[in-house]
């Protein structure tokens, strides 16, 4: 899948596979009964490589992603998380710098973070005299107080309380391990996001004192409208953490809302600015069909009506 997304940023994710540097270029290569495919990647045009699990990549293969000013990430399955990231040199650091400006000075972090309240809560939704963050806090502690209780009464479950503790993670309710699991995933296409831009994970202005502060903050913008209700809806499944997590993977709900988090980022960081809004059509690239047009991308068609049967030997 490739999808593009504002400031021409464009993702590639990849599992399974090993991708290595030959004369012509980088070029990933999958092994399987049916011999060995192999693709080159058009490294020049990707700002960021998600590589999965089951993935080798050779020196020769980075440094060249590296020459070209692409981010390569380490993620979980379908960018549930992000272990560890390899920033180019060439990497700008204009958006670092916006929101190290915003981060030093009391009054703008502040406005950043009243902003992230207005995007959670609606833009009419705070006082007009200045509010302090305890109060935003307060603001937000009721408001999901009262979510929760309003799902919990749509999905007869009784009282709802949000508990984690990793120390007794299988005493805890399938809502509070579902929705665990949902906000990890979350987490790791937030972290994505935010190091495709080249700004710092660990500088938040909401929480703190953490090398994934920011990426808390960011996420915190979703969780309402995609990890709650998702984990309420699981309350009665039989492993809702495995089921969180093929929810956000199967349906590509987490490479659908990169466009998304980058325009908010940009929003948030840099408020005068008028941003390219994500177009939705553009999330992911269409394939070309000579008969039906132009079809979605990022699916898997061996199942289709068209698809041929028998052996398959990818083109050399």
């Amino acid at each position: 899948m490739l999808p593009r997304i504002a400031d021409s940023l464009s993702f590639l994710y990849l599992d399974v596979v090993r991708i290595h540097q030959d004369d012509t270029g980088v070029r990933a290569e999958v092994t399987s009964g049916r011999g060995t495919e192999s693709v080159y990647l058009p490294t020049a045009a990707l700002s960021c490589v998600l590589l999965g699990p089951g993935t080798s990549i050779t020196a020769r293969a980075l440094t060249t992603l590296a020459r070209h000013g692409t981010t390569v990430l380490i993620t979980g399955s379908g960018g549930v998380r992000c272990y560890a990231a390899a920033l180019p040199d060439s990497l700008s650091t204009a958006w670092l710098e916006r929101q190290t400006r915003a981060w030093c000075d009391d009054d703008r972090r502040l406005a950043v973070a009243t902003a992230m309240y207005e995007k959670r809560f609606g833009r009419d939704s705070l006082p007009k005299q200045a509010t302090s963050l305890a109060q935003l806090r307060g603001m937000e502690g009721q408001r999901v107080k009262a979510h929760y209780r309003l799902l919990a009464q749509q999905h007869r479950i009784g009282r709802f309380r949000r508990t984690y503790d990793p120390d007794a993670w299988d005493s805890q309710d399938p809502v509070n391990l579902a929705l665990s699991a949902a906000n990890t995933c979350l987490y790791g296409i937030v972290h994505a996001a935010i190091l495709a831009l080249g700004c710092s994970p660990a500088l938040g202005f909401i929480h703190s004192g953490n090398q994934q502060a920011f990426v808390y903050d960011v996420a915190d913008l979703y969780k309402a409208q995609l990890t709650i209700p998702l984990a309420f809806s699981l309350h009665a499944s039989p492993n809702p953490e495995a089921t969180a997590r093929r929810s956000f993977r199967d349906g590509l709900r987490l490479f659908n809302l990169l466009p998304r988090i980058v325009a908010d980022l940009q929003d948030l960081l840099d408020p005068d600015t008028q941003h390219a809004v994500p177009d939705v059509e553009e999330e992911l690239v269409d394939l070309w069909d000579p008969v039906t047009g132009p079809i979605r991308g990022g699916t898997n068609h061996a199942s289709s009506p068209e698809a041929p049967t028998g052996g398959f030997t990818w083109p050399q």
